[in-house]
């Protein structure tokens, strides 16, 4: 894990992208992710869980103490929806 997140490549990449169609792209994966019959839907929830977790591992450092306890309880409930979907 790189010390310097400013100079993490995909990251300075994210950055770039609109808040509003990460925000709305995110949201469309969701519902197609609770639509999705019972074990893709899992499965669906999973990656988004992973892909959030991933990124809240690179920018722990630079989050206040109260964006990262927002984060992991929206990566806990995601990770529980998940895998009651899985089940």
């Amino acid at each position: 894990m790189p010390q310097d997140v400013a100079n993490h490549p995909l990251l300075r990449r994210l950055a770039r992208i609109n808040r509003t169609q990460a925000l709305l792209g995110t949201l469309a994966l969701l519902l197609v992710a609770v639509l999705l019959p019972s074990p893709y839907s899992g499965i669906m929830l999973l990656a988004l869980a992973a892909g959030l977790g991933w990124l809240l591992v690179l920018t722990w450092p630079v989050q206040p103490a109260a964006t990262r306890a927002l984060r992991l309880v929206v990566l806990a409930l995601l990770t529980a929806a998940a895998i009651t979907r899985l089940f």
